[in-house]
């Protein structure tokens, strides 16, 4: 059996759910995800379908004229027969909803992203001039707070690993499972720590992605374009440990070139190491909840603080716009400019007191 490409079986997935989700859809969605696909991931279609599921299903529950019609029939004319009022109570509805008896709500990001969704489903019809209409666009996107970054103090990074490695304050179960993982666990935290890669990115590497010759790992970024990471001292210590040990370890089928392998000796999934981090980190500090986003911010932030370059950071990090970079880091920005107001001298310093 041929060994598993993390990121292509991840693609075939996306597409089957994509699949099972457009036959829920009317027709002429089919239309929109054709339209959009030579420039989205599988994985943003597949955003996007749950998105206008969701803005159909509401129609369907709530519009007097769409309950009368299931949602697989609706007609492409509904979407000019809307008004701006139609989406703003679509939008006021994500507050709070059920679906198969979950309560549901959205904050401003999450009605954000669904209204996004929604104006480039629209758009693409209103462009292409198969509607007369576009109601989406007049309504604005919900005003969005940023929210303080959430990372670990240096401190506390230090304590972090430390634990990892000792495992003092895990229970006796987990003590048992610690000394399996130990160096496993330590590798990959101590990889999330000093590159800031996102979890998916960690999980799909192979064992050929690590050049230690260069000093850096090949990953799959979100948009599917591959790019070089490199790591410091500590980062390859910490991998090469874990290679060692890696070695001896016979892999499921399928799973021969995964870096990162469970228990089960199949590649590590994004919730194991999510639980992962959730476990260490709960012992380190009870005052934050970190996951592996949060290591991502952490070393972000860090990087910021040493080299004070947000153009660098936005490259590493992987954002394909500095201004997202700039948002994130937004408090540290202006921290850094206040620092400005006595880093220049006009004239050297007098005695004023004489």
């Amino acid at each position: 059996m041929k060994s598993d490409n993390y990121h292509d079986n991840q693609n075939k997935n996306n597409i089957i759910k994509l699949r099972g989700i457009m036959s829920t859809l009317p027709p002429f969605c089919k239309i929109f995800f054709r339209g959009i696909e030579e420039y989205t991931s599988t994985r943003t279609r597949l955003a996007y379908a749950y998105d206008i599921r969701l803005f159909f299903e509401f129609l369907h529950e709530t519009n007097s004229i769409c309950s009368k019609i299931e949602i697989t029939e609706f007609p492409m004319s509904i979407l000019e027969q809307l008004s701006r009022m139609d989406i703003e109570e679509y939008l006021e509805y994500l507050s709070l909803y059920q679906k198969e008896g979950k309560e549901i709500t959205n904050d401003e990001r999450g009605k954000a992203r669904k209204l996004a969704s929604l104006r480039s489903f629209y758009n693409y019809f209103f462009q292409n001039e198969m509607i007369s209409s576009n109601p989406a666009a007049l309504v604005p996107l919900p005003k969005r707070h940023e929210k303080e970054i959430i990372r670990l103090e240096p401190n506390e990074v230090a304590i972090l690993l430390d634990q990892v490695e000792a495992g003092s304050k895990l229970t006796k179960k987990e003590m048992e499972y610690h000394k399996k993982t130990k160096i496993r666990d330590v590798a990959l935290l101590t990889l999330l720590l000093g590159t800031g890669i996102r979890v998916s990115e960690c999980v799909g590497l192979d064992i050929t992605d690590v050049n230690f010759d260069v000093g850096g790992i090949k990953i799959r970024r979100k948009g599917g374009y591959e790019a070089i990471i490199y790591f410091g001292e500590e980062v390859e210590i910490a991998l090469l440990d874990y290679l060692e040990e890696r070695e001896r370890i016979i892999p499921a089928e399928g799973h021969e070139n995964a870096l990162f392998l469970s228990l089960q000796n199949r590649r590590m999934a994004v919730r194991s190491v999510e639980n992962l981090v959730k476990k260490y980190t709960s012992r380190v500090t009870s005052l934050k909840k970190i996951t592996p986003h949060k290591l991502r911010s952490t070393y972000g932030t860090t990087l910021y603080q040493e080299t004070g370059d947000i153009y660098l950071v936005a490259d590493v990090l992987g954002h394909k716009d500095v201004n997202t970079t700039r948002k994130h880091y937004a408090a540290l920005e202006d921290a850094r400019r206040r620092q400005a107001a006595n880093a220049v001298h006009l004239r050297e310093k007098r005695d004023w007191e004489e």
